[in-house]
């Protein structure tokens, strides 16, 4: 195998703007702002903090370098952490795994009265106030500086991981990963993030922190800008990896992470709500969610038909699952759409589909049900392994499949499935990835030793039973279709599921082939060759040379764009996998949040 060429870090170049890291220059850009506020009896700087951000560093700064200065948490206003706990529940549920996305505000966790007992305190204090934390900007909210301290869900992630960082609103730095993941994805996540998008035109400046020890700053107006270039040219996110009870060693080598891991699980290389992007300013290379893209650039970015339907939304997701010397993904099923509506507050489910990397020659998948399998049956073996410890016979019920790389399988929600050992999948899916219900997990531990949880409850009732093999051949396997051809290239029609709102096409080249968004974001992973590049015919982006497996985005407002064998590849056959939205599918999306 060739050394790997695959890029974890990559950046979009933003050209005559401007960033400044390290605390001394970031303090002299807060002083030269407060200078420029005038000589008035108060002067205040407010730092508002997205959920997992630590700021203490920064206001142990600003207390050395401002004599006098007062600062002033804001997060003494919350409500108790067992008022908030009461609040959220109904959201974060009891069950292991889900919960129900909240309606929540930021409002709902600030106890009026406290808020009011602080803005007195501020306007007693003459000189220079600092109001920072979570909630700062509704003690303050026509301050005389803006800072707003940003986090991306992966890192706030590692951070719960490593017992650093609480739930908004709460003291639980050392409680279960599982139950703070859960709270923050179904409730603190979704009321920050409305109330970040509020607070859009109000930011002097955006602080990241993901760095610890690196901090880094940038005036709001180039922060905002940077996002307008992006929105406009092919770029990828940051991706992360994770291990798993059936990681493989794949990763490790194609995408050159550390060899000593056990294993690596995933590799999410297009998640935006919780992959970073990273904006490159003359030099200094600022991290920032993702996300941001989506909500500041949505009609750009997603197209109009998409952002009609799902609002400022991402709806694709790419992944990797590798398998290889692993182990058989959980025998999982996905709900359907009325069923993830009622129960989880979730406007669309997870359709999806497994493009094959890569398959020893004894790799299977597990797809659909055997012919004539009795449902009661099948359930109460199910029953019998999730509460004796009984293994399940998943020969017996389910289809096993021999697979080969390049093979694509469709996954409408309500299949049973898995992926077997000894292969690396390609996941394209709609958005909401948590929404997967295990039925078995092959009487295996997580990594940490304990049982993974089981959702069968939710599972019964995802089910499609008539997903037998005859449909499953008829209908979701290597359903390929030619439909077009020019002098070095095909395009292939590979899915999804006409149920499903995604589309997929497979392109074959030796030589530059034309594509064009059709008014639709258009997401593209490398799935066979060295090396490629993206360019565009009118010279409206600078070129952007693509690896192995490199999953890159294409918003829809760029149109028409090339991609050719590049470098070591040229000359030699390549293979791309795009997905975009299918517009005619998008009736039955829309989402009323907005």
């Amino acid at each position: 195998m060739k050394k790997s060429n695959f890029n974890k870090f990559p950046s979009v170049a933003v050209n005559g703007l401007t960033a400044i890291e390290g605390w001394a220059d970031i303090l002299d850009a807060i002083n030269t702002k407060l200078s420029e506020a005038g000589s008035s009896r108060h002067k205040t700087i407010v730092i508002e903090c997205y959920q997992g951000v630590v700021i203490q560093p920064l206001i142990t700064q600003l207390e050395e370098s401002i004599p006098g200065l007062k600062c002033i948490n804001a997060e003494t206003a919350l409500r108790s952490s067992e008022e908030i706990a009461e609040m959220v529940y109904p959201f974060v549920t009891d069950d292991p795994v889900f919960g129900y996305i909240t309606s929540l505000t930021i409002q709902h966790f600030f106890d009026p009265g406290k808020i009011q007992h602080l803005q007195r305190e501020l306007s007693d204090t003459p000189g220079i106030r600092c109001i920072y934390g979570t909630g700062a900007s509704l003690i303050a909210p026509d301050p005389d500086i803006f800072i707003y301290a940003d986090m991306p869900r992966w890192e706030i992630q590692l951070r719960f991981r490593r017992n650093e960082v609480s739930n908004l609103g709460a003291d639980n730095k050392k409680a279960e990963f599982s139950y703070q993941y859960r709270r923050a994805f179904f409730v603190d996540w979704r009321v920050l993030d409305r109330f970040k998008q509020e607070l859009f035109g109000k930011w002097d400046y955006v602080l990241d922190t993901t760095g610890a020890a690196q901090p880094k700053m940038v005036s709001g107006e180039a922060y905002f800008k940077a996002l307008e270039l992006t929105a406009g040219q092919p770029f990828r996110v940051v991706p992360f990896f994770d291990p798993g009870p059936w990681g493989g060693q794949w990763l490790k080598e194609v995408c050159d992470l550390d060899r000593s891991a056990t294993n690596y699980a995933w590799g999410f290389d297009c998640v935006p709500e919780e992959n970073s992007l990273l904006l490159n300013f003359e030099g200094v290379v600022f991290e920032t969610p993702a996300i941001n893209l989506v909500f500041c650039q949505p009609k750009q970015l997603l197209g109009e038909k998409v952002y009609e339907a799902f609002g400022a939304e991402f709806p694709i997701r790419f992944d990797f699952l590798d398998t290889m010397q692993g182990g058989n993904l959980s025998l999982q099923v996905h709900p359907l759409k009325s069923y993830i509506r009622e129960k989880f507050g979730m406007a669309y489910t997870q359709d999806e589909s497994y493009y094959m990397l890569e398959a020893a020659d004894d790799a299977i998948a597990f797809l659909g049900l055997n012919e004539n399998i009795e449902p009661a049956k099948m359930l109460a073996a199910l029953e019998e392994a999730q509460q004796n410890g009984v293994s399940f016979p998943a020969e017996a019920y389910v289809q096993k499949w021999p697979i080969k790389k390049h093979d694509h399988l469709l996954i409408p929600a309500g299949t049973v499935h898995c992926s077997g050992a000894n292969s690396v999948v390609l996941e394209i899916s709609a958005t909401p990835y948590i929404f997967t219900f295990k039925l078995w997990d092959w009487d295996r531990p997580g990594l940490d030793g304990k049982p993974r949880p089981i959702s069968l409850e939710h599972g019964k009732n995802a089910i499609q039973w008539n997903r037998t093999a005859s449909w499953v051949k008829d209908n979701i396997i290597n359903h390929i279709q030619k439909v077009a051809e020019g002098d070095g290239w095909t395009e292939e029609s590979t899915g999804l599921h006409p149920d499903s709102f995604i589309e997929t096409r497979r392109h074959r080249f030796t030589k530059k082939v034309a594509h064009h968004t059709g008014g639709v974001v258009n997401v593209i992973n490398l799935v066979e060759g060295r090396e490629v590049i993206i360019e565009s015919p009118a010279g409206a982006f600078a070129p952007m040379v693509i690896h192995y497996v490199e999953t890159f985005i294409v918003p829809a407002g760029v149109g028409a764009y090339t991609i050719r064998p590049y470098g070591e590849s040229e000359g030699k056959p390549c293979v791309t996998l795009k997905a975009y939205v299918r517009k005619e599918n998008l009736i039955d999306y829309k989402i009323n949040e907005r």
